[in-house]
Order: structure tokens, then C-alpha cells, then sequence
């Protein structure tokens, strides 16, 4: 049986305030962890012990352009398909070295 997702990694979203980011597969979670820091944004969850499995439904983790990861709420983030393809490179970019 397929998992119902609303977001898929690889999928590019912006925030409520603007800023944009590449959702992340639960390995690429895993990598960013360990290399960068959590950003604290708004509409992110930060109950302690959540989101160590995200569903992809309600939680979303991403990877914004500031080199910060959130795991951010469904409903503050949206998809974006009008993204320059240097800024996903440059994200994509980002991920490769972490």
C-alpha cells in the first residue's frame, strides 16, 4: 500500500515568510542533523521527541537556503514551482557536501 504524501522529497516550498527550501528524505534528515543546525522558524514543530519519523503529511522536513533544516508544520509551507534553477542547484549543492 502507497503512503499518502502531501510533499515529496526534492519538492521545492517557501514559507509563510518567503524563504525557500528543498524537502528532505528521511536519510537526508538523518545527514543534516549531524552537519547543520536547526532554524527555530516559525511554524515549525519543536515538541521534545517529535518528529523523528516524519510523515510528510502534517510534518515536512526542510532544508532552507540560509544552511538551516526545520521540521516544519504542512500547513506553513507551500509548494514552489517558480524556483531559479541556480537556487535549487545551489541547495542541492548544499546537501551533497553534508
Amino acid at each position: 500500500m502507497n503512503k499518502r504524501r502531501l510533499y515529496e522529497p526534492g519538492d521545492m516550498v517557501a514559507s509563510f515568510s518567503g524563504e525557500l527550501g528543498i524537502v528532505l528524505s528521511e536519510e537526508g534528515l538523518a545527514r543534516v542533523r549531524g552537519a547543520f543546525k536547526e532554524g527555530g522558524r516559525a511554524g515549525r514543530f519543536f515538541a521534545p521527541g517529535c518528529c523523528q519519523k516524519p510523515d510528510y503529511v502534517t510534518q515536512v522536513p526542510v532544508f532552507f537556503e540560509d544552511g538551516a533544516y526545520d521540521v516544519m508544520r504542512a500547513m506553513n509551507v507551500r509548494k514552489k514551482s517558480d524556483v531559479p534553477k541556480a537556487t535549487r542547484k545551489a541547495l542541492e549543492q548544499r546537501l551533497r557536501v553534508a
